[in-house]
């Protein structure tokens, strides 16, 4: 990167939507950025979307025009499979540790496919939130950057096997790769590293059942590229669905799990109403609420669903699911608080409306100790340490339009802290 011109040195953490927007941002303003990014590609939870808010277009559509000016910005510098280890301030500056896991493959890879075909073991499609399997050596995403494949040490056994080398032409992989800590001195560091679906096993009366499944699950299951192709069916049988009930708030606004509301969590359920609907004309459909949060536009959208005559919205918390031995469809046990009674329901599939986690709490080797958080565990606004700034998720739970905004304003915040640090 280019020192000669530049308004200062920014480093980003976490490239999904909100660290590519801010890191784009700060490039287009001038500003020299390192984009950290602890997975094997670009594009975050917003990869794995079938469709989103605003416009329920598919990710590719904003992520791909993204991806190219990051690809062809002479002032981005991406570091994917790495993580900040470490940070030292002073005087305006500092000195950021990151460590950079081994892909195991490198520049010299085409993508062309021959190595999976050629490896033997298999490991499970994190991708695909474990919906599936991989073989230990594969490419991320169709819409992965940068564009090659990496390997999973944790199933790879190594030199071991080393069938992918002479399946390999181009010789770009090299199972020999090891770790390596880099050194970095920026005046600005942009937190945005997102958030992760919560675990809602652990709430009593919902269980493990086979036919019940995440919100994020489903967005899987709905994608084109998702393990069904597309087709929304039962994990458990590879049946169609004749019924399904969404559960909101499943560990969500609750005194003993996240006490947080997600604010996305509703208006992601009715929009994965339509993703069954679309699918099956006929199927009845169930959700559950203690409140319908349909903020600014969404009202529209809350209205409109409401139209459907098959959909039914229930207000009443979930108590118990359970599973019918025979067939396999699912218990849902709730109350309705409008008839005052109680209910049993059976469906063919569960999703549970699981909220968002910030990501940092549940990775304490980063040295996100020396960040301020709120009660909730995200990251605030007002930092203890200057010329550090939090954004998108990582801040507070918002939808994908929301995160572009809040990244531009860190952008932009992150720019004024380098002018005010220079050192000439």
């Amino acid at each position: 990167m280019s020192e000669a011109d530049s308004r200062g040195r920014v480093m980003v953490v976490g490239g999904g939507i909100t660290g590519i927007t801010a890191a784009i941002e700060a490039s287009e303003a001038g500003c020299d950025v390192i984009l950290v990014e602890r997975s094997a590609y670009l594009g975050g939870r917003v990869a794995q979307m079938h469709q989103y808010f605003p416009k329920l277009c598919p990710p590719v559509c904003g992520l791909e025009i993204n991806l190219r000016r990051i690809r062809t910005s002479p002032r981005i510098r991406c570091l994917t499979l790495s993580e900040v280890v470490e940070v030292q301030a002073s005087d305006g500056w500092h000195r950021v540790t990151v460590e950079q896991r081994p892909r195991f493959v490198n520049e010299r890879c085409t993508a062309c496919g021959a190595c999976v075909a050629a490896c033997p073991e298999s490991r499970s499609d994190s991708f695909n939130y474990g919906m599936g399997t991989t073989r230990a050596i594969y490419l991320p995403t169709d819409l992965a950057w940068p564009f090659r494949h990496t390997i999973d040490p944790a199933a790879c056994p190594g030199e071991q096997c080393g069938k992918c080398l002479p399946a390999c032409a181009y010789g770009a992989i090299d199972l020999k790769m090891t770790a390596q800590r880099r050194e970095f001195e920026v005046q600005s560091v942009i937190w945005a590293t997102g958030w992760e679906p919560f675990d809602a096993s652990v709430v009593d009366g919902l269980g493990l059942h086979s036919n019940m499944i995440s919100n994020v699950q489903m967005e899987r299951l709905a994608a084109p590229t998702g393990p069904t192709k597309g087709r929304i069916l039962r994990p458990s049988d590879g049946k169609e669905i004749e019924s399904v009930a969404f559960v909101q708030c499943a560990g969500s606004r609750d005194e003993n799990h996240l006490k947080h509301c997600s604010s996305v969590c509703c208006m992601a359920s009715l929009k994965q109403a339509r993703y069954v609907r679309a699918q099956y004309p006929n199927a009845d459909i169930y959700v559950y609420y203690i409140d319908l949060r349909s903020p600014g536009r969404q009202e529209l959208f809350l209205a409109e669903s409401q139209q459907d005559e098959r959909l039914h919205l229930v207000k009443g918390k979930v108590a118990k699911v359970t599973e019918d031995g025979t067939s396999g469809d699912l218990i849902v046990a709730a109350e309705d608080v409008m008839a005052e009674r109680s209910i049993r329901q059976k469906v063919s599939l569960v999703v549970l409306a699981t909220g968002m986690v910030p990501a940092l709490r549940n990775h304490s080797a980063s040295p996100s100790s020396m960040l301020s958080r709120d009660p909730h565990g995200f990251l605030s606004n007002a930092q203890l340490l200057p010329g550090h700034f939090a954004a998108g998720c990582a801040r507070q739970p918002m939808d994908v339009a929301s995160c572009v905004r809040d990244a531009t304003s860190a952008a932009l915040k992150a720019l004024q802290s380098c002018v005010s640090s220079h050192r000439g």
